[in-house]
């Protein structure tokens, strides 16, 4: 599993660590990470030119020791400093010592602008996880610059201008063709928008020792694995969980077919539609066992999904959650509940709305959610006192009641397609019937439905039903 850490975390484990070690060890160790990366991207150091942008803080100090070293290697070294008073001194000393060069101007009157576009690789030291708000003004400039330069942009622990707790971008940031990270994956390289910025992340291992609890978690292929229900020899349909799905009207018939197309390939042992769209539900699925007497006659089930396509049922919507199961609620169902009933049910609930839905129930405008997903999927999780899957291009998943926020690591633009969405519901509240908790069935359900999209679309446009189709490939690349 990649887990993140919050600043302060990171900020006392080191402090904690350098406090054993020599002094400036622990950079040492940081500065000879990043110059191996960045030797790695090179491929030839000698004869190179690498430009350092150096601010005032010890991530300067870690991008002038690793110039040091690549200096050392052969490398044409130069440094600009945006605050040549407050550049650290020792880092500048060994960069010299080493035959590097600082720039003879400052960032401002284009001198240094010159040299970024023209290296064969742009080091961002600008400012450390400690940096709030965007880059200042005079780093624009370097940064506009860095990414016309014809070479790679490498980022010392995460690109300047981003938030390392948030994932938030205010103003501009260096965008990174990759990020040496430290110590551990901090939560701003996991969570867009700020994701976009660094490019590929390489984590350097600098002998923290860290908390068990992470401010943010993902998931990997073994730990995915885990999870899967797997049925035993004893196991028959209803043991392994039957699902029940309240989706779709006369309008939005496609959206129930989708949903269920979701729900068979999730793990339980069977489907229960209730609903208009029956027909074209066993027109298309003639497993499913439909029924056009309403959830609370549709027979025992584990789990519900209520909410794909259902206009505006909202009794439907009501009677659903009156069940004292796990019930997952997505689309018109998330519009239609009541927040009351939501934070009084006794069993799980998961909620799965996109950043439009989530900025409706939180009443805020949409952007503020895309801009700030961490804190509008803990608020939604507050709020409604239920486990919330944030969709979106980064997918999260937050429990009411906190602990570590759960980010998908797998997934493709592909995937903002019509119907997209009521596969992923049908195959959560699957996972939900099959016993996984609401955390697990939406992370693990997430993760699936990612990979699935990968799959399907391999490069190309894909639909929702090309999806869903695509689920057992995922499920079997994850088992092996």
């Amino acid at each position: 599993m990649r887990t993140a850490y919050s600043v302060e975390t990171v900020r006392n484990a080191e402090r904690e660590l350098m406090a054993r070690l020599p002094e400036g060890a622990l950079m040492q160790r940081a500065a000879a990470g990043l110059a191996a990366a960045c030797a790695d991207l090179l491929g030839r150091v000698y004869g190179s030119r690498v430009v350092l942008l150096v601010g005032s803080g010890d991530n300067g100090g870690d991008a002038l020791y690793a110039g040091a070293r690549l200096a050392r290697r052969g490398a044409g070294v130069t440094a600009v400093l945006l605050a040549p008073e407050r550049a650290h001194a020792a880092g500048l000393a060994a960069l010299r010592r080493a035959g590097g060069r600082v720039a003879g101007r400052v960032a401002g009157d284009g001198d240094g602008e010159g040299l970024v576009e023209g290296a064969d690789l742009v080091v961002d030291g600008i400012v450390g996880i400690g940096g709030k708000g965007g880059l200042r003004p005079e780093a624009v400039p370097l940064a506009a610059a860095a990414g016309r330069s014809r070479g790679a942009v490498v980022a010392v622990d995460l690109p300047s201008g981003v938030d390392a707790d948030t994932g938030e971008v205010h103003g501009h940031a260096v965008r990174a063709d990759l990020t040496v990270t430290f110590g551990t994956h901090k939560p701003g390289l996991l969570i867009d928008p700020a994701r976009e910025y660094a490019g590929s992340v390489r984590l350097v291992d600098i002998g923290l020792e860290l908390p068990v609890e992470p401010e943010l978690e993902a998931l990997q292929h073994e730990d995915v694995a885990r999870l899967l229900p797997v049925p035993a020899a004893e196991s028959d349909k209803y043991r392994r969980g039957v699902v029940g799905i309240a989706a779709g009207s006369a309008r939005y018939p496609g959206a129930a077919v989708l949903a269920v197309s979701g729900a068979l390939r999730g793990g339980a042992g069977a489907v229960r539609y209730v609903g208009p769209a029956g027909d074209a539900v066993i027109a298309r699925y003639p497993e499913t066992l439909v029924s056009d007497k309403g959830p609370k006659h549709a027979g025992r089930v584990q789990a519900w999904v209520v909410g794909p396509g259902a206009g505006d049922d909202a009794a439907t919507v009501a009677e659903v959650l009156s069940a004292d199961v796990p019930v997952l609620i997505d689309a018109d169902g998330l519009r239609l509940a009541d927040a009351e009933v939501v934070r009084g049910r006794r069993a799980p609930t998961l909620m799965t709305p996109h950043a439009g839905e989530a900025a409706a129930l939180l009443g805020v405008e949409r952007g503020e959610v895309e801009g700030g997903r961490l804190a509008a999927v803990r608020e939604l999780a507050r709020r409604y006192g239920a486990t919330v899957l944030l969709k979106g291009s980064t997918t999260l998943v937050a429990d009411s009641g906190g602990g570590a926020v759960r980010v998908n690591p797998t997934g493709t633009g592909w995937l903002a397609t019509a119907g997209s969405g009521d596969v992923l519901s049908g195959l959560g509240g699957s996972l939900l019937a099959a016993g996984l908790s609401a955390v697990d069935a939406g992370s693990v359900g997430a993760y699936l439905h990612g990979l699935a999209g990968r799959l399907a679309a391999d490069g190309a446009p894909v639909g929702a039903h090309d999806v869903a189709d695509a689920v057992p490939g995922a499920w079997r690349n994850v088992l092996g």
